[in-house]
């Protein structure tokens, strides 16, 4: 499946986030403005962005850091980190190809870890993520914090419908005419629906040994922003 999704998202990488800024309206750089303030409150010197893509967390991240913070983006497909650090970029974090199943990084080496709107990528069973969620929580450093922005399941079961529809009817014929590839988007809608509320989310990561962890709706419950500690 790696190797699938590596293709998938390599196809729709140089259209990647223009697609997203238009299907969401814009709201998903709102969405990962507040997650970078709360990440960045952690302080520290060395933060990572995981499954970073076309390098929009990271660079939110970047503009909230001190001059002596580094980001650092890891993504296990090359085309994507490439628009993360392209030329038209004024914020470039530090590009690093790498399988978020073995992270190629020590243990405890940083203070911050992130990851946006990619969780259901890596969803391929509630073990694995919890795999996954672990192994973000071993390169962190005690008492660092780790932050994930994702899609959710609106509490309202009227908000929650009228969200599935607008999936339904959007992401996939949307995205596959801008960026020219169906089967990337025919993926992506499909994992929205099915991925877990809030709360569900929060066991799995006490469940991968998080601590302290707490949770923001956004947009209604569309999408949410957790937060957890390495104890």
């Amino acid at each position: 499946m790696s190797d699938r999704l590596k293709e998938l998202f390599a196809e729709v990488a140089p259209t990647y986030e223009r697609v997203n800024h238009i299907l969401t309206f814009g709201l998903d750089r709102l969405w990962r403005r507040p997650a970078a303030r709360w990440g960045a409150r952690s302080g520290g010197r060395l933060w990572l962005d995981v499954c970073s893509g076309s390098g929009d967390m990271a660079r939110a991240l970047l503009r909230r850091a001190s001059g002596e913070t580094r980001v650092v983006a890891v993504d296990f497909c090359l085309p994507m980190l490439k628009q993360a650090v392209g030329s038209g970029q004024a914020l470039r974090p530090l590009a690093v190809g790498g399988n978020v199943r073995g992270l190629p990084f020590p243990e405890a080496t940083f203070d911050l870890v992130t990851i946006s709107f990619a969780t259901r990528n890596i969803n391929l069973s509630r073990s694995v993520l919890e795999d996954t969620f672990r192994e973000f929580r071993r390169v962190l450093k005690p008492g660092g914090v780790f932050i994930n922005v994702e899609t959710s399941q609106p509490r309202s079961r009227l908000v929650r419908s009228l969200f599935h529809v607008y999936v339904k009817a959007a992401v996939k014929p949307i995205g596959s005419r801008i960026s020219g590839s169906q089967p990337g988007y025919a993926y992506l809608a499909s994992t929205i629906p099915r991925f877990y509320r809030p709360e569900e989310l929060a066991r799995i990561l006490e469940g991968a040994g998080f601590s302290g962890i707490s949770w923001r709706p956004l947009f209604w419950g569309a999408a949410a922003i957790h937060r957890g500690i390495k104890p």
